[in-house]
């Protein structure tokens, strides 16, 4: 019984290590190897922001290799992506009420499907997979759209998410040679 007991602190003090030392360090390196960074839209009574962590592709073969294809991605690396609206706009033609999502994309050759998700986890993939799986909850997809891929002459090195507003707004991802465009609309 002794033992036991000796057993339980333990692993409650390994626990608690771990949650209020180990955890934040861990978080705090990936940080360096993938910064976050943020991009905001505030225009045209639209107020959007991008909040994502962004690798480099450092001499890889991004999509098709260490992003696979048809396969959902937490879109950048660390915490899943977020992406807040004050204000309800669509997304394409599919409505999204005002708020904070996580953003989650399954890249193509061809098409991208780009998904808003009302659930924004602490972590973008479980432990216990490696980091194969995403820790995203299919059945709190608010938006599921596709959007074509296109080609850039210029390699992108760090992985970036940005607006642009030439007649149409457009959030764009791109990375490596790989480039996509969701449209936005109030």
């Amino acid at each position: 019984m002794k033992f036991l007991k000796w057993l339980l602190i333990v692993l409650a003090v390994l626990g608690l290590l771990f949650f209020f030392v180990l955890g934040p360090y861990m978080k705090s390196q990936t940080k360096t190897h993938s910064p976050e960074k943020t991009n905001t839209y505030v225009q045209s009574g639209l107020d959007l922001s991008v909040n994502y962590s962004s690798p480099s592709k450092k001499g890889r073969t991004i999509f098709g290799e260490l992003v696979p294809f048809d396969k959902v991605w937490r879109t950048g690396a660390n915490e899943p992506t977020t992406f807040t609206t004050a204000t309800a706009l669509k997304i394409a033609d599919k409505n999204l009420p005002a708020g904070t999502y996580s953003l989650w994309t399954k890249p193509g050759k061809q098409n991208w499907m780009v998904i808003f998700n009302t659930n924004v986890p602490e972590w973008g993939v479980t432990i216990l997979s490696g980091g194969a799986e995403t820790t995203r909850v299919p059945e709190e997809d608010v938006v599921e759209i596709a959007v074509p891929v296109n080609e850039t002459d210029e390699v992108t090195e760090s992985f970036t998410i940005n607006f642009t507003d030439k007649g149409q707004l457009y959030m764009n991802i791109a990375w490596d040679r790989t480039k996509v465009k969701v449209p936005l609309n109030k």
